[in-house]
């Protein structure tokens, strides 16, 4: 294969996209200007954690910015060098935040559809196309720890990555589901508060991220992605309570794939406003949306020989037009960053659902039972073993083998509720998950062995400790200081009390400045993550590494 020894310039300005933009607005100089460059790295602070002002401290520290247009909850920043590029002990410190969920790597702009949903704690959330994630742990920010958001993926190869992240932010929200999303089963039957439809796309404004799309990016590719675009979309509306919020986003130029979309769903005249999105984000720069736009060949000129379906084209109605305004364009040289398209749909309180005369009715003894692998609530005995192991009497407990997750009441709502299957024909009862198809919820708090508590989870120990009675006893802070540098001593070295204590515990400092989970036996051993433990030393002026990792 013959190696391009062109620069990054003149692939781009001999670009298929290049084109395109020449012909989807007047200036494309100013455009490719900030579209080149490589990003520099920026991260989101996540405000569900205790130490969010050491990890501010720490960002400014290292000449990391506040984003100023991030009007989120938390705050978000950028880092004083491109991805990939963090060196020494910055590199360390930075890898370990992202890992123990207290930051979150993502892109700036990736950032403004999660502010424009403004999800309210309380909300049914549903991130309709969720992985790798970022979008799903910046909503379960904003719900505070009340509410769900459901994140749905449909590929295989990518839910291992959002259930992954999920678990890495260490929120109690989050549900992960697994559906082609035209195709979620209407659980809860009553709809979702907000729904985000961060749709698959071409990423033609993704280019200072992924420079290749100037070699591959093609006009065709957004009429192939329009249909399933307006697909989940429509699915999306069907799925919202009257009333509720939708957001619509890509990280795509290309008016195929936006406005036109938009366009389609207010010409089908299925219950649906706009509201303007410049109006919502205020600090953020951006266009509005465009209310025409040229047919393109695969050069990325204009042709008026190509032949595309009606929900491709301009709109005719000057009311549509207007509408189209709302929407907010953001342009790569208006952010200096990547670009990205948002529109703000509002599902009227008035609006009439058609009724569903069901073909089928089933009755609970007919429905197939639960996959073994589905959470299901903890029955009555789990319920006081653990009451009798730790004191802690949380209602809202499911459990998945071995594990005992914990989440909020929204989800034994979604799990009570009745439902159909995707066809909308078939009614289903509640209180059971099928036709959802749950691969995790919300967090992982206990590990049992043979039904009986084990332990208490590294993440969840912080957010439980004033919680529990028991299992917890109260250490100096060089006991602690002791532990995070790697030494391990036996029991009566800490106290007689801890001597007589075998298994799963937790260290309370005696100042409550921090807690950490231990394994005793016969010696007492730290139960949580390297990267947890290098935040922790970090946090407390120990060396970030010991002689062990450094070696």
């Amino acid at each position: 294969m013959d190696i391009d020894e062109r620069s990054w310039e003149t692939i781009a300005a001999d670009s298929v996209l290049m084109n395109a933009v020449s012909n989807w607005r007047k200036d494309p100089e100013k455009w490719i200007e900030y579209s080149i460059d490589r990003l520099n790295e920026t991260v989101r602070v996540n405000p569900l954690r205790d130490d969010i002002k050491w990890v501010e401290n720490w960002l400014q520290k290292i000449g990391a910015v506040k984003i100023e247009w991030f009007t989120g909850v938390g705050s978000a920043w950028t880092l004083p060098f491109a991805r990939g590029k963090a060196e020494g002990e910055v590199k360390i410190i930075l890898a370990a935040l992202h890992e123990t969920g207290r930051i979150t790597r993502q892109e700036a702009v990736s950032m403004i559809p999660a502010i424009a949903l403004d999800a309210k704690p309380g909300d049914l959330v549903l991130d309709m196309c969720a992985s790798p994630g970022s979008k799903t742990t910046q909503i379960a920010e904003h719900l505070e720890g009340k509410g769900i958001v459901m994140a749905n993926e449909i590929a295989n190869s990518r839910i291992n990555t959002l259930v992954a992240n999920t678990k890495r932010h260490g929120s109690i929200t989050p549900m992960i589901v697994h559906h082609d999303g035209r195709f979620i089963p209407r659980v809860p039957e009553s709809g979702f508060d907000k729904i985000l439809v961060d749709a698959p796309c071409t990423g033609s404004a993704t280019t200072r991220k992924n420079p290749d799309v100037w070699k591959k990016w093609l006009p065709s590719g957004g009429k192939i992605l329009h249909k399933l675009q307006l697909e989940l979309l429509i699915k999306a509306v069907s799925l919202t309570k009257p009333g509720g919020r939708i957001v619509y986003s890509t990280c795509s130029l290309d008016p195929i794939e936006n406005e036109a979309v938009i366009s389609e769903i207010l010409r089908l005249d299925i219950g649906i406003t706009l509201s303007s999105a410049s109006k919502l984000l205020t600090k953020l720069p951006g266009r509005s949306g465009m209310t025409n736009w040229p047919q393109l060949d695969e050069t990325g000129n204009i042709s008026k020989n190509i032949e595309s379906s009606n929900s491709m084209t301009p709109p005719t109605k000057n009311s549509i037009k207007e509408e189209l305004k709302k929407c907010l364009r953001i342009w790569n040289d208006d952010v200096k960053a990547g670009g990205f398209f948002v529109a703000i749909l509002e599902k009227n309180e008035n609006y009439s659902e058609n009724k569903v005369d069901y073909d089928k009715i089933l009755q609970p003894e007919n429905i197939k039972p639960d996959e073994l692998n589905f959470p299901q609530p903890i029955n009555y005995e789990i319920g006081e073993m653990i009451h009798d192991s730790i004191g802690w009497d949380e209602k809202n407990l499911w459990r998945r083998g071995k594990s005992i997750l914990w989440t909020t009441p929204e989800a034994k709502q979604i799990w009570e509720s009745d439902r159909s299957k995707r066809s909308g024909r078939t009614f289903i009862p509640g209180k059971r998950w099928r036709p959802l198809r749950v691969i995790h919820l919300g967090l992982i708090s206990i590990k049992i062995q043979d039904e009986k508590l084990e332990r208490i989870v590294g993440k969840a120990a912080p957010r439980m400790i004033q919680d529990i009675k028991y299992g917890k006893s109260i250490v100096s802070s060089e006991v602690i200081d002791r532990l995070l540098k790697g030494i391990e001593p036996p029991a009566y070295e800490i106290s007689l009390e801890l001597d007589k204590v075998r298994g799963g515990h937790i260290l309370v400092e005696e100042d409550e400045k921090s807690c950490l989970p231990v394994w005793i036996g016969g010696r007492v051993s730290l139960m949580i993550s390297e990267q947890e433990r290098r935040i922790l030393r970090a946090k407390r002026n120990l060396p970030i590494l010991i002689k062990d990792e450094e070696e």
